[in-house]
This record gives C-alpha cells, structure tokens and sequence, in this order.
C-alpha cells in the first residue's frame, strides 16, 4: 500500500504574511496562483528581485510598520495608520514623530517592561515550587 503525498499548499494571502509582504504590492502571478511549500521555501531561501524590493522599499504589510515604528498594530489604528506605508513613509514618521506615535511608543515599553517582570515572577515561582517539591521536609 503506498501513501499519495499531496503537495501542500496555501493561498497567496497566507504567503505573503509568511514573507512579510504587502499582497497587493506582489505580482499579479503570486497573487492569483496558489502557493506550494515548496515554492514558498524557495522564495525564503533565493527571494528574486520583486520580493527584495518589496522587504526594502515597501509597501509594508501593518505588522511590519508596526514593528519598524515599535508600536502594536492597535497603536497604528489609533494613530490613524490604516493602509500599507512605503519605507520612506515610516521613515517620514519616525523624523516627523508626532505626538501619538510618541505615545504609542511609551505604551509599547511599559508593556514589554511589564512582560519581562511577569515571566520573572513566573521563573521565581516555578523556582520556589521545584524547591518545595525537592525539599523532603516540605
């Protein structure tokens, strides 16, 4: 009995969030095929020159303007940033810096200080329960 190994695929959508590509700035051929594993391996490994524009120059997709400007992607709708941004529109921002991107900035932080102080908490409580469960006069 032999096993008939299908060839995994997935939409062009799915694709280009995997290549941190906006899907509307991808070729036509991408955006209207299917995209196999395979192929989407081999678009991570050898990237051609559309798809290393795309990472350089933009449009970006919202996580990627997020993650460039170091804001959370609800920080970019507050501030008003609903569509793709090119690099040099990020760039526009970060030397403009207008008020709410400073402020989303300030938010990012004290979530991400407040990440690093619970995963303490944590390690120090699974420290303190390993050391209860290996003390035999606990």
């Amino acid at each position: 009995m032999t096993s008939h190994q299908t060839t995994q695929t997935m939409k062009p959508a799915t694709a280009a969030k995997k290549l941190g590509v906006y899907l509307e700035a991808t070729p036509a051929e991408f955006q209207e095929g299917v995209v196999s594993r395979a192929e989407l391996n081999a678009l991570q490994n050898d990237p051609p020159q559309w798809l290393q524009d795309l990472r350089r120059n933009g449009p970006h997709p919202r996580p990627v303007v997020a993650a460039k400007l170091g804001v959370s992607i609800a920080g970019l709708a507050r501030g008003g940033v609903t569509e793709a941004l090119t690099t040099e529109q990020i760039d526009a921002l970060k030397t403009e810096n207008p008020e709410w991107l400073q402020k989303e900035r300030a938010t990012q932080a004290e979530v991400r200080k407040e990440a690093v102080r619970i995963k303490a908490k944590h390690e120090q409580d699974a420290a303190r329960a390993a050391e209860r469960q290996s003390d035999p006069r606990a």
